[in-house]
């Protein structure tokens, strides 16, 4: 069933609405799919585009720009038709600013391209590479497959020398199109002559051979590729040809219809900021048709990705962005992406690092039958048996639970990570030495009692059931009621939960003396 579809084709390119996606028996891939194929029929490559300039870390956010071409690119594989995606590093964007946990010296380095300064640590050829590489490898453990394109390179190696000087010859044109965009509240703000600012605009920005900053301005043009430029950092002046002299960089909304043309691609998506109306897509889009002679991509906007339970907005700017590789760590890679495809592009969704996590893995444990041990049991009893997953798995069989042994492996590593590194007020900690503040508030029938426990525990009581017993039945007054006795025996649970962990309750009993080391819990016991 095909949708209603609103999407045009116009001098903004062809967007998908929110009303495209109303069909209800398919995926929104399929109409996308639908629309590259239309507008870019007979394709020998259908090649779809993503990238980030990698300023900080590249968060997940930034995530939903790769899983959105991702799908496209899997269902137009799945048409029969050949496919390439590439992913952009603009690593020979300038550095706007320093990130949070970035050593403030280096704003010495801000208007250099983010490929010529160093790594904060020393490790990586680069700034940039830095934040690449932990993403590259994401990607690998992902499954996705990218064809990644290091702008720098492209810039350095000349490829783009032909298109620099189509865009240096229109500049005027392309000047008028950017103020086309331009509102007069806008202009007015900024004092804008319109005049002045066709006189003095050129669509590339310039990193001076002498301070390696782009605080620049061009004096003089050849009409050809002959450019006089100043460096108002030390004043000097020069004249290069930028064909030689690879220092020049389009700015964005001349770049990114550039590298349409360039690259061929039919289908890019873009976050909020880049779909509102005359905004980046807009005006480039305006800018491909004009001056490259090239349709713009198929687009779509997508909304950001909320997170819950870190208890601050997620943010590079304020270093507590998660990269997909920090929530590789939490979520299985084929539930992760789940999570970015079952949502429409233009629907905000969160992920989560609290207890709605168990409800995630829980809904695609539903939808992908398997026999997974549920995500929730995986955190309660590896606790439990101390992240031993032998122990674990014994015990599961125990009471007949046969969950795929896989999934147990790779969901206690999850369970672990999640718990430790997010939820720790919620970890069962095992003390380290005998609560001893505890015990003297405890009375003498409470300690004996514990007492005769611990002999129970040496005489080599072993299994859940004979614990479960031992423990019942030492606090029991044999002239008292089932009912009676209940309060008797939380007392002594209290008492034992005290001892070991010092909170008031905790798992299963039984459960969890079963699977401790036992020298350790007599240790801790002994009075």
């Amino acid at each position: 069933m095909t949708s209603k579809n609103t999407s045009q084709k116009n001098k903004f390119g062809t967007r998908i609405s929110s009303a495209d996606f109303n069909a209800p028996d398919a995926h929104w891939s399929k109409v996308i799919a639908d629309k590259i194929l239309e507008i870019f029929p007979g394709e020998d490559m259908y090649t779809c585009a993503a990238g980030i300039s990698p300023s900080g870390v590249v968060h997940f956010g930034n995530f939903r720009d790769v899983m959105t071409v991702h799908a496209v690119i899997k269902e137009l594989e799945a048409r029969g038709k050949k496919t390439k995606f590439i992913f952009s590093w603009d690593d020979f964007d300038r550095l706007r600013k320093v990130p949070a946990g970035v050593d403030a010296s280096f704003e010495k380095y801000i208007g250099m391209p983010l490929s010529s300064i160093p790594d904060p640590l020393s490790e990586y050829p680069s700034y940039a590479r830095r934040f690449e590489v932990e993403f590259e490898n994401a990607m690998k453990d992902l499954g996705i497959d990218l064809e990644f394109r290091v702008q720098t390179d492209e810039y350095k190696k000349g490829v783009y020398d032909d298109l620099i000087i189509k865009a240096m010859q229109n500049r005027l044109e392309i000047a008028d199109i950017l103020l086309s965009f331009m509102t007069e509240k806008g202009k007015e703000s900024k004092d804008l002559d319109e005049a002045k600012y066709r006189e003095n605009f050129y669509p590339v920005s310039v990193y001076s051979k002498f301070s390696g900053k782009d605080n620049t301005k061009i004096l003089n043009y050849d009409g050809k590729s002959t450019i006089t430029y100043k460096c108002f950092d030390t004043g000097n002046e020069e004249t290069i040809d930028f064909t030689q002299d690879h220092i020049v960089k389009l700015s964005w909304k001349v770049d990114w219809p550039m590298r349409w043309l360039f690259e061929g691609v039919v289908f890019e998506p873009g976050g909020k900021d880049h779909a509102s109306p005359g905004g980046s897509y807009d005006t480039s889009s305006v800018i491909a048709k004009k001056i490259f002679d090239r349709e713009a991509p198929i687009f779509v906007g997508y909304e950001f990705v909320g997170i819950r339970g870190l208890g601050a907005k997620m943010s590079g700017s304020k270093g507590n962005a998660i990269s997909p590789a920090e929530l590789l760590k939490i979520y299985e890679p084929e539930l992760l992406k789940w999570l970015y495809l079952r949502r429409l592009p233009n629907q905000a969704f969160e992920l989560a690092f609290d207890t709605e996590i168990y409800r995630q893995y829980d809904e695609y444990d539903r939808e992908f039958k398997g026999n997974r041990i549920p995500f929730k049991q995986a955190v309660a009893f590896g606790q439990i048996m101390q992240w031993d997953e032998n122990k674990l798995i014994q015990f599961l069989k125990s009471v007949d639970l046969n969950y795929d042994e896989s999934s147990i492996s790779i969901r206690m590593q999850k369970a672990r990570a999640w718990l430790e590194t997010y939820n720790p007020s919620e970890m069962i900690v095992l003390r380290s030495d005998i609560n001893k503040d505890y015990v003297a508030t405890m009375s003498p029938e409470s300690i004996a009692n514990v007492q005769k426990f611990v002999a129970k525990l040496k005489e080599g009581v072993t299994t859940t059931e004979e614990l479960e017993k031992v423990m019942y039945d030492i606090p029991k007054d044999t002239v008292l009621t089932d009912k009676e006795n209940a309060p008797r025996q939380r007392a002594f649970f209290k008492d034992i939960y005290n001892l070991l962990i010092s909170v008031d309750t905790g798992p299963r009993l039984s459960t969890f003396l079963w699977a401790l080391d036992r020298k350790k819990v007599l240790e801790l016991l002994n009075m």
